[in-house]
C-alpha cells in the first residue's frame, strides 16, 4: 500500500508539472512509474516498486476473496470486494509495466493510447456506441462513489485508528478526504470524456489519467483547478502511508 502511495505522489508531481507548462512525461500512475526509474539510483527503487505492487495485488485478491469481515450489511461488503478485485487487476498490470521497465523493457504503449485502442475495438462491436456509453456510466459511477466516500469518510471503516501514532488520526482522515474527493473529480472526467467517445463514435477522444489532467488544464482557470486535483491525488498520496500502517485486516 506505500508503493501504491508513493505512485500517487509522483502522479500529483507530474500533474504540477502540466500545470505550471512542463509536463512532457505522461501523468498518470504509467508515466509516476517511468518517472521512477528515469535515473539510476530509480533502478533499484523500481525493483522495490514492483515487489511491493505485486504484493499488494494479492493482499488486494485475498480481500475480493474473503475480507471486509469487519462490514456488518452483506450488499457493502460484496461491493468492497468488488472494489478489490478490480484494484487488483489495475495494480498487477502496474507492477507488470513496473518489471518490464526494471527489466529494460519498453513496457507497452501510454496508458492513453491502450484506452483509445480498447475504445476502438468495443466501438467496432454490433452497438459498440452503447456498450461504450454504458462504460461511461460505469466510470462515473466509480467517479461518484469515490466522491461519496471521501465526503462522507467512510473509508475510516477500514481503518483501526488506534494503530496510529497519537495526533495522525485527524491528518490521515483529512488527507483520505481530500485523496478520494479529488481521485473523484478526475474519473469523472474520464467518464465525460468516454461519453463523448460514445457519442461521436470516435475511440480518439477517449482518454485516461493524462487526458482527464490535461483536459482539466485546458479549462478557464484549469490550471488552479489542476494544481488542487495534485494537491488531492499527493494528499491520498500520502493517506495510503498511513492506512498501510492503520488498514483492517
Amino acid at each position: 500500500m506505500a508503493c501504491f502511495g508513493l505512485v500517487h505522489l509522483i502522479v500529483g508531481y507530474l500533474a504540477v508539472r502540466i500545470a505550471v507548462g512542463s509536463g512532457g512525461q505522461e501523468a498518470d500512475q504509467r508515466g509516476a512509474v517511468a518517472e521512477i526509474g528515469s535515473t539510476a539510483p530509480g533502478k533499484v527503487v523500481l525493483w522495490v516498486l514492483v515487489v511491493g505492487l505485486f504484493a499488494y495485488g494479492l493482499w488486494q485478491i485475498l480481500m475480493a476473496a474473503k475480507g471486509y469481515h469487519w462490514i456488518g450489511k452483506d450488499r457493502d461488503r460484496t461491493l468492497k470486494r468488488v472494489g478489490s478485485a478490480a484494484r487488483a487487476v489495475v495494480v498487477l498490470g502496474l507492477a507488470g509495466y513496473a518489471a518490464s521497465l526494471a527489466a529494460g523493457g519498453g513496457g507497452g504503449g501510454s496508458g492513453d493510447a491502450q484506452q483509445q485502442e480498447l475504445t476502438a475495438k468495443l466501438l467496432a462491436l454490433p452497438a459498440g456506441k452503447i456498450v461504450v456509453g454504458l462504460v461511461a456510466l460505469v466510470v462515473a459511477g466509480v467517479a461518484i462513489a469515490s466522491i461519496v466516500k471521501g465526503v462522507r469518510r467512510t473509508f475510516t471503516e477500514d481503518l483501526d485508528m488506534h494503530d496510529l501514532p497519537k495526533g495522525t488520526q485527524r491528518w490521515v482522515t483529512r488527507l483520505g478526504v481530500a485523496g478520494y474527493v479529488a481521485k473523484g473529480v478526475v474519473f469523472g472526467i474520464i467518464a465525460v470524456l468516454i461519453g463523448f467517445a460514445a457519442f461521436t463514435a470516435d475511440a480518439g477522444q477517449a482518454g485516461g489519467l493524462d487526458a482527464a489532467l490535461r483536459t482539466l488544464a485546458a479549462q478557464p482557470f484549469g490550471v488552479f483547478a489542476l494544481v488542487a486535483v495534485a494537491a488531492g491525488f499527493a494528499a491520498f498520496g500520502v493517506y495510503c502511508f498511513g492506512a498501510a500502517r492503520a488498514h483492517k485486516h
